[in-house]
């Protein structure tokens, strides 16, 4: 049965779609998003940057120079790349040795291809599984017709399609699913790489919760509850990085002006009062900025007789 590839129909496409067609060598990965005997070329562009979070290099403090490492063997010495192989240690001390020719003969076949083969609901999938996140581009302005069908076909049916391929020589298990006007794709964890949570929990009693605690707590989550806005949380510690390297750069003395403003509290405050004061506060609108009061001159000591 042919497979139809709506990249070569000549049906036309109504809309200009050139200006939202992925940038040649910006996706990680090209090839065919398919379903049943529909084809749809793709791109898959990294929705994440890395690049936000700093990283620091070691450097020799007298000389100023770049720490570099060198590879080395017990009892030998500097170990020459050309002589360096992999291995797999199978018991203590004993290896198994693989060459990159053994690598290239279980290498998976790299099907520029995403098979969507069965399709489930947005809650049935644990969060745990999921890894990284892809932006899914069409790619061409031929393949948007199918592109907007499966994505409004999902959006729909509220399903996500699951799927398997191949990136970089490694298989890997794929959601995708609607993400604004797009789709997005994330990988998804193996079920031998996610951990079972029950060991960890084991020691944590089921009794049952004591019900005034219960709607206390449900009452404050049910006040705090508002729709998630990513760009109300920061990463305060990079930005405190950021801010001393820069003072650093322009010699200046860095201040942490925030230092010393939360502290310990070593008392146990009951847990009933706890939570009906942050219910409290939770009603009341924020203060009113004030004017501070004029700082008052303390009255003067009353010298002891001698």
């Amino acid at each position: 049965m042919a497979v139809h590839h709506f990249s070569a129909m000549k049906k036309p496409v109504k809309r200009n779609s050139a200006k939202r067609a992925p940038a040649a060598g910006r996706g990680v990965w090209t090839g065919q998003l398919r379903l049943a005997l529909v084809s749809i070329p793709v791109q898959l562009v990294s929705a994440v940057q890395s690049g936000a979070r700093l990283s620091f290099h070691q450097i020799d403090e007298k000389s100023k120079k770049r720490i570099r490492y060198e590879k080395v063997a017990p009892g030998i010495g500097k170990v020459e790349a050309s002589n360096i192989v992999k291995g797999f240690e199978i018991s203590k001390g004993e290896y198994v040795f693989v060459t990159e020719e053994d690598i290239d003969k279980v290498k998976i076949e790299a099907r520029k291809t995403i098979d969507l083969v069965q399709f489930v609901d947005h809650c049935e999938i644990d969060p745990i599984y999921f890894e990284k996140p892809y932006y899914v581009v069409p790619d061409g302005a031929l393949a948007e017709e199918a592109y907007t069908v499966l994505r409004d076909a999902m959006r729909a049916s509220g399903k996500m399609g699951l799927g398997q391929f191949v990136m970089r020589g490694r298989e890997y298990v794929a959601a995708l699913k609607p993400c604004g006007r797009g789709m997005m794709l994330e990988t998804l964890r193996f079920a031998d790489e996610v951990r079972a949570a029950a060991p960890f929990f084991a020691d944590v009693e089921e009794s049952e919760t004591n019900e005034e605690l219960l709607d206390l707590a449900k009452d404050l989550i049910r006040r705090k509850s508002k729709k998630f806005d990513a760009s109300m949380f920061h990463d305060h510690y990079t930005e405190a990085l950021r801010a001393l390297i820069e003072a650093k750069a322009k010699h200046k003395t860095y201040i942490d002006e925030d230092a010393g403003e939360t502290g310990t509290r070593n008392n146990v405050i009951d847990l009933v009062a706890a939570l009906r004061q942050s219910v409290k506060e939770n009603e009341r609108p924020p203060p009113a900025a004030k004017t501070p009061p004029a700082a008052k001159t303390p009255p003067a000591r009353k010298r002891k007789a001698g």
